[in-house]
């Protein structure tokens, strides 16, 4: 599919009641509300196709820079690239989720996710903590630097509640990511959660909540996820 194609089938998709919803999020204009469901049924027809990636993110339109990750080839992003998109990415849904997607499956997950972290800027802070959790579902634990995720979670009973709004909310899903997908470190995660207790994030007009990472944890064990690595963080 072309570009110009995706754009038309992307504005037939949207409604107006999910762009309401959408907007009570904190995206803006311009984008059409597509679904996230509808926005998998284009991707099961263009598969991978990294450059039409690259063009749909460039065009700044939300369900296109959603959908962007959906068909990128991580392993084909270069450092300046996803640099770009995480300064673009100006709502949570596009920075916690399409760019950290993608660069968690990158060759750069890691490094861009710490150098991120140390950001002033809302969105790129969330977008660090976001790619460094998914970086925990995907890699084994003994490819992880166990002792730079125990630093970071020291890092998150410190400073969470005075961080950047949705820097919040990422850094409470990462110590949930620590203590769902690292098992060496699930009581250190456990133990964070407890911290830092009830964090507090403004969602906007909307019924959101944070997760309580402890209730969340004590779930995954009851559930016997704990340690169950994914193959892929896009969905």
């Amino acid at each position: 599919m072309t570009l110009d194609e995706v754009m038309a089938e992307l504005a037939a998709k949207g409604s107006e009641q999910t762009k309401k919803t959408f907007l009570r999020h904190g995206a803006k204009e311009p984008f059409f509300g597509v679904k996230v469901g509808d926005l998998k049924v284009i991707q099961k027809r263009v598969k991978k196709d990294h450059a039409l990636a690259l063009a749909l993110y460039d065009t700044g339109n939300s369900d296109a820079m959603y959908l962007a990750a959906l068909v990128s080839d991580p392993q084909q992003m270069t450092k300046a690239q996803l640099n770009k998109w995480v300064k673009a990415a100006y709502w949570h849904m596009i920075s916690c989720y399409t760019v950290a997607w993608a660069a968690a499956e990158s060759r750069f997950g890691r490094e861009l996710a710490l150098e991120w972290i140390d950001s002033k800027k809302e969105q790129i802070a969330a977008a660090g903590w976001s790619t460094y959790g998914c970086l925990l579902a995907l890699k084994p634990d003994e490819e992880l630097d166990l002792d730079e995720i125990a630093d970071l979670l020291e890092r998150v009973e410190t400073n969470v509640h005075t961080a950047p709004n949705r820097a919040k909310y990422a850094m409470v899903m990462f110590v949930i990511s620590v203590g769902t997908y690292v098992v060496p470190l699930a009581d250190k995660a456990l133990a964070t959660a407890g911290v830092i207790g009830v964090v507090e994030v403004d969602v906007g007009d909307t019924d959101c909540k944070v997760p309580d990472a402890t209730a969340y944890l004590d779930k995954v064990v009851s559930m016997g996820r704990q340690g169950k690595k994914r193959k892929t963080v896009m969905c």
